[in-house]
């Protein structure tokens, strides 16, 4: 009797303690203040049943400003199994209203995979938004006008396999860039066909475990490029804020970054164990921060090549991770002392929607001569398949880890962050010693020679991001680089001023030894065992670890979006509900209620 009791007593206590475990928070608590969910500012689909996700796609969001003279702008858009929503998104200003969506869509045989708005051409009147689908196509649609303008890989000719990631290019109006589970990269024109018959490629450039090709054909058509990175999926890819650096993640656990004018690799990094699904940069392109199936986030120096710290405080896959512009700072202020209280804290927040520039250009204060002290520090978020939500601070005591660590700002675990691996030299140096003194990693990334010097002073830790250019180690492939850029990566549109992009897409001749023998370039594998407590795959040891300003469980399913706007945090998890999180004094929301009949138009 008294063993049933005791048993009793212990199921009471751990389903108690399950039920707090368990328990969903609408509020988190940081030293800027006091997070809200809106309740009243959520979005799903309109009539409310519940979704059943499985065996569907990631829940997906975007976000576009239409300037809309009335100045509620911003638009919503988002997948929910085989549905695509597009709505006016109100924000923190007024509750949502779901039985007015502005268009709605709904798939057969296929589903949305993923999404993007074309910002420089986004207007009242039209925008344009790619859709990419598990099945392999992507469309281009008008969800203003309700207009479906092209559909690219109709025949799936060119790829088979689901699209993970797609992207204009920064600066572009009509080239995009598209991701497959195949682990294939393919940049498209919009107003070039797809062809009849499958594309043929030449070899364009190769490196190890990548290559790039062009296609082979007498007329211009789709697509421009077809880039072929690693093992396994490529599960997402972001271009640096300046346009012209490409980082992509694979499920081979590999971050590589790409100069995207040049076709060439400037450095890679190495997940702890298991594939890499997600990545973000710094505002100021200087950090990336990637996650996956280690359940950790790997901050890694774009300038170094190197990872400088890990993050651990999720308990299972990380999907999603993303900088916050706006709570990123940099002060002038005494280097052994912080002012942290939330009045002054508000003061630090000085970054508005669409002004990266003046992120770059804030940033960029750390290679001033000036004799001031500049405090950098970094926010970024988290989220995982364990529904939690994490925030993250990158301070100065990880970015200088030869300054006193009496400089910390904020709670961070170092270990042995007195002597991290370094590996020395800018981007611009690893790329005009490439012919001089080649020294390659595993990866096949350019890395400097000494690997391990001491870390770098403080005056060279943030300089400007480097100009890249391509060299002249092969004229064939210069010339091929050249004819490339062409297209107009070279002219990329500092104002959202209309030009005409009309140009001849023809590659040229381009010699290559492979021609067409695509199956030749066999892909080696790897050895996970032989990169950890490299450069590439750092041991736990020997870098900071970080630990998460807050970590809490915001849903009940596992948590697929995570978006920083100026007055909130968006997130969104795989029941296909979208939340608003308003910021410390940003809460103005009406109580007026939601409406939830449902309305829209199936195709």
């Amino acid at each position: 009797m008294l063993l049933l009791i005791l048993k009793m007593a212990a199921a009471t206590a751990a389903e108690g303690g399950g039920k707090e475990l368990n328990e969903i928070k609408t509020q988190f608590n940081t030293r800027e203040g006091v997070y809200k969910l809106l309740t009243h500012s959520e979005y799903s689909r309109p009539n409310r049943v519940p979704f059943n996700s499985q065996g569907s796609n990631p829940v997906k969001v975007s976000f576009v400003n239409v300037n809309d003279p009335s100045g509620n702008g911003d638009r919503i858009c988002f997948n929910v199994g085989r549905e695509l929503y597009f709505y006016i998104y109100k924000g923190v200003r007024k509750a949502a209203d779901l039985s007015k969506p502005i268009d709605k869509r709904i798939y057969k045989g296929t589903q949305p995979t993923c999404h993007d708005f074309n910002h420089l051409t986004a207007t009242a009147d039209s925008v344009s938004l790619l859709v990419g689908f598990s099945a392999g196509q992507v469309q281009l649609i008008d969800p203003i006008k309700k207009e479906t303008s092209k559909l690219f890989n109709e025949e799936r000719l060119i790829d088979k396999s689901r699209v993970t990631c797609v992207k204009w290019v920064p600066g572009l109006e009509r080239l995009f860039l598209v991701a497959h589970s195949s682990g294939n990269m393919y940049l498209y024109n919009v107003e070039n066909t797809c062809g009849t018959t499958a594309p043929h490629y030449q070899l364009l450039k190769q490196g190890k475990n990548y290559s790039v090709h062009t296609c082979k054909s007498k007329s211009t058509r789709n697509p421009l490029l077809k880039w072929t990175v690693g093992e396994g999926a490529l599960n997402e890819f972001a271009f640096s804020p300046d346009g012209k650096f490409l980082a992509c993640v694979s499920q081979d656990g590999f971050l590589r970054v790409f100069n995207f004018d040049a076709v060439e690799l400037h450095g890679t990094m190495k997940s702890y164990f298991g594939g890499l699904l997600c990545m973000c940069w710094s505002p100021d392109g200087k950090y990336i921060v990637a996650g996956g199936e280690d359940d950790l986030v790997t901050v890694w120096s774009f300038v170094d090549c190197r990872v400088i710290a890990r993050g651990h405080g999720h308990k299972s896959w990380v999907s999603v991770v993303a900088f916050d512009h706006y709570t990123t700072s940099v002060e002038d202020a005494d280097p052994m002392e912080f002012s942290g209280s939330e009045e002054d804290f508000q003061g630090q927040i000085h970054f508005g929607r669409d002004r990266a520039n003046s992120t770059q250009s804030r940033l960029s204060k750390c290679n001033s001569t000036d004799s001031r002290t500049v405090h950098t520090t970094y926010r970024f978020g988290s989220v995982g398949q364990d529904t939690q939500l994490c925030l993250w601070d990158l301070t100065e005591d990880i970015l200088f880890p030869h300054l006193p660590l009496s400089r910390a700002r904020t709670h961070t675990n170092v270990m042995n962050a007195t002597n991290p691996p370094a590996g020395g030299g800018v981007a611009g140096d690893i790329v005009n010693n490439v012919s001089n003194n080649p020294s390659t990693n595993d990866s096949g990334a350019n890395t400097p020679s000494n690997s391990l010097s001491s870390p770098l002073p403080r005056s060279n830790s943030l300089p400007h991001s480097p100009a890249m250019t391509a060299n002249n180690k092969s004229s064939a492939i210069a010339s091929g680089v050249s004819k490339f850029a062409t297209l107009s990566l070279h002219d990329r549109k500092e104002q959202h001023q209309e030009t005409d992009h009309k140009r001849n897409h023809s590659m040229g001749h381009i010699s290559s030894k492979s021609s067409d023998k695509l199956n030749m370039l066999t892909k080696s594998r790897t050895d996970p065992a032989k990169t950890l407590g490299t450069l590439l795959c750092p041991r736990m040891e020997d870098l900071p670890l970080l630990e998460p300003l807050i970590c809490k469980k915001i849903a009940h399913e596992r948590l697929t979006v995570l978006i920083f706007l100026e007055d909130c945090i968006v997130t969104a998890c795989q029941e296909g509900v979208i939340w608003t999180w308003a910021r410390p004094g940003k809460v103005g929301l009406s109580s007026q209620k939601q409406a939830v009949s449902p309305s829209g138009t199936i195709i």
